[in-house]
């Protein structure tokens, strides 16, 4: 009997692979599933083996097992899928130059053991910016090519109200081994500090690295910014509303791009309580003030003469809906700006939390190649 109930709750959580998480905790068990799958899948496969000397149920739990396993695969076959073409997709929207340097392949299942990640880097910390209760402050991971090199500002998520920047620090340090320094920064936080006050901490984070720029061999004009979730809204808005010929670029992970439409959709507060997360950042409801909300979307300041984006999001996302990109998607499309939708049928939110993962080397992979193309 405990091998049924076994291959039954297997099977259930094989289901992520295809739904949203219906809870916070599943969430976070659906990244596991999605960006770990060798684990759940040898898992499976060593049940499989253990089932075969079954005596009671024998042929349901092979059965559920031989199943269970084969959508534990599916998330692998989906990125081999999804990488097709992906290099010549790319050129066409975004050129670049061939670097031997460079991931050869959107996924490789040996590198989720062998690991793309490289040389992990130390990064120097420097306050940008003095508030009475503490000082905000930088992650510079310097580029290993010790010259003038563009710089990435990566601005993490966290709902406006958590989260710093030592999140999710691989791909820093992967950059920065590929020669570009990459600034991982700290911005004030809801509910204390409401929008737009991250936008302008972002502002404040570029003019210290330009005033520091010799110091620091920072090449001044070739800034791109880098935002997770939350940390996506605020680049998007940045990149969209400071009119900066030195802002480059911006990649949305996973970005709350349009905030009237995200109020008014119904979101699974078993998940997120976004009500709560968007009152804390706006100061009200979208009926008490609906003028915050126009200006943190960022598809109200998309233009003809917004920077080249690149946009990556998960379908399967169950904490900012997937329906954000495809709506900045759209509006991009619409102005004729340079950019590209790197969607993720397998993935959830948080999908590269694993850079050896399949959302993990399939992005990075997409991120290398939008940065060689729009930087000089």
């Amino acid at each position: 009997m405990w091998r049924l109930l076994v291959a039954v709750l297997l099977f259930l959580l094989s289901l992520m692979v295809f739904f949203k998480a219906p809870t916070n905790f599943l969430w976070r068990v659906s990244v596991a599933i999605t960006e770990f799958p060798y684990i759940f899948i040898l898992a499976s496969l060593l049940f499989f083996f253990v089932c075969l000397k079954a005596t009671k149920y024998k042929t349901a739990v092979v059965t559920l097992s031989s199943i269970t396993t084969l959508i534990y695969i599916l998330p692998i076959i989906q990125v081999y899928m999804r990488g097709n073409n992906l290099t010549e997709d790319l050129k066409k929207k975004f050129p670049f130059r061939e670097n031997e340097q460079h991931l050869q392949q959107p996924y490789s299942f040996l590198k989720m053991f062998s690991s793309i990640k490289g040389e992990e880097i130390t990064p120097q910390i420097f306050a940008y910016k003095k508030l009475q209760e503490r000082n905000l402050n930088i992650d510079l991971y310097p580029s290993q090519s010790n010259t003038v090199s563009p710089c990435v500002i990566v601005i993490h998520g966290g709902s406006w109200a958590e989260g710093d920047s030592k999140q999710l620090p691989d791909l820093n340090s992967y950059l920065a081994n590929k020669g570009y320094h990459v600034v991982a920064i700290n911005y004030r936080l809801a509910p204390k500090y409401k929008s737009p006050a991250p936008v302008e901490d972002l502002r404040d984070v570029i003019n210290y690295l330009t005033a520091n720029s010799e110091k620091l061999k920072i090449d001044t004009s070739n800034f791109v910014l880098l935002g997770r979730s939350a940390g996506g809204q605020i680049a998007l808005c940045a990149a969209y509303t400071y009119n900066l010929p030195n802002i480059k670029g911006v990649i949305s992970f996973y970005a709350p791009a349009d905030m009237v439409w995200g109020a008014r959709i119904k979101s699974n507060k078993l998940v997120l309580n976004t009500d709560k997360v968007f009152t804390d950042y706006l100061g009200g409801l979208i009926d008490e003030v609906p003028q915050k909300y126009q200006e943190a979307g960022a598809v109200d300041h998309v233009n003809k003469n917004s920077p080249p984006t690149l946009i990556i999001h998960g379908a399967h996302d169950a904490m900012v809906a997937y329906g954000h990109s495809e709506r900045l998607d759209k509006k991009l499309e619409e102005n004729n700006v340079q950019h590209y939708f790197l969607n993720l049928p397998w993935a959830t939110h948080g999908c590269d939390y694993n850079i050896n993962g399949p959302s993990g080397q399939i992005t990075t992979f997409t991120i290398e190649r939008f940065l060689n193309s729009v930087t000089n």
